[in-house]
């Protein structure tokens, strides 16, 4: 039996398991298995892979993106320059690093955005996601910035100066904080929504729920949203596609 796997912490939201075993499923690939292994502590990453022989690859959730990178052998060059792992080959006693979410974030949002789309853009957080998502809109030459509860710097501004002009300035938002997900689905960014428009984008890298507090309240200003649930399967896809070859 092949293993595959997501290590977090919680893991409540993911919907990983259900899209593997379906996958599984499909390509009648009785052979593989797809578990949750909620670690409390990425620490607990080493015991986990040795006392599982069978086990050839890991999908990275929240809280570990960035703190897996002291676990591995080796890492993927785009990996390396974001700075954040969520997909793990494992074989020969190797831990190869990779970030699918790099893949999956891009194929999403070039099929949100109008073709002529050429605004700013707000990341809200600053973790592995939102180091995925910058480098993607970095390909794409589209400025944007960080936006933090408590770090500023060149890059990064925090949440209580955005503005109507901050929010004017940048008609692409995206949320890669778990601010929102399910279990605490009435919880959102704290942003001035009233001053969004038709002409705003609002994309969630949340899937669970379908449409969190802040998709919920961009659509009463009738902006464009999407939640992440793509992403996630376009991600899911390229892992697959790694520990296969």
């Amino acid at each position: 039996m092949k293993l595959l796997g997501l290590i977090g912490f919680p893991l409540s939201h993911s919907f990983s398991k259900k899209y593997f075993e379906q996958k599984f499923c499909e390509m009648n690939l009785l052979d593989f298995s797809y578990q949750n292994f909620e670690l409390k502590n990425i620490s607990e990453i080493s015991n986990l892979i040795s006392q599982l022989p069978n086990l050839q690859g890991l999908n990275v959730t929240i809280p570990y993106k960035k703190e897996i990178l002291n676990y591995l052998t080796d890492i993927d060059s785009d990996a390396k320059k974001v700075g954040a792992v969520n997909t793990l080959k494992i074989f020969e006693k190797k831990i190869i690093g990779f970030n699918t979410d790099i893949f999956g974030f891009r194929k999403s949002l070039t099929s949100f955005l109008d073709e002529k789309f050429d605004s700013k853009a707000l990341i809200l957080g600053t973790g592995g996601a939102a180091k995925a998502v910058a480098f993607v809109l970095q390909e794409l030459k589209m400025k944007f910035y960080f936006v933090s509860r408590g770090i500023k710097n060149e890059k990064t501004i925090l949440y209580s100066e955005i503005d109507k002009q901050v929010i004017e300035n940048h008609r692409l938002i995206i949320n890669s904080t778990p601010v929102g997900m399910f279990p605490d689905v009435e919880k959102f960014p704290l942003l001035p929504y009233e001053f969004l428009t038709s002409q705003h984008f609002l994309f969630d890298l949340i899937y669970n729920p379908e449409e969190t507090k802040f998709l919920e309240l961009g659509k009463k200003y009738f902006c464009k949203t999407k939640n992440g649930l793509q992403m996630l399967h376009y991600q899911a896809d390229k892992s697959f596609e790694i520990w296969n070859s």
